[in-house]
């Protein structure tokens, strides 16, 4: 089976990239997953993401998680109404 089939078989993916399984097939690819260390927490959300990199990994592919950033250092616009302010590295 391959990770796309394995991905729809386990209900993590509708749609995918044309080329997408080709790509994978050539050889290792490499894919992130970006998290806000501003955010009061993570929740159930985020852990589709992590799975699907978890997936990736075992089948031979490079996975890399990121936490911070630019997001880190202005927050998540996210509903927010006004302007985002620069945060220190302290906050």
């Amino acid at each position: 089976m391959s990770l796309l089939e394995e991905y729809r078989w386990r209900g993590m993916l509708q749609d995918s990239t044309e080329g997408a399984e080709a790509a994978l097939a050539e050889g290792p690819v490499t894919a992130y997953i970006g998290f806000d260390p501003t955010a009061a927490s993570l929740h159930v959300g985020t852990l589709v993401p992590i799975m699907g990199l978890m997936h990736l990994q075992r089948a031979g592919h490079h996975p890399i998680v990121l936490v911070g950033g630019g997001t880190g250092l202005i927050g998540d616009p996210s509903g927010k109404t006004e302007e985002r302010q620069l945060l220190t590295k302290e906050k």
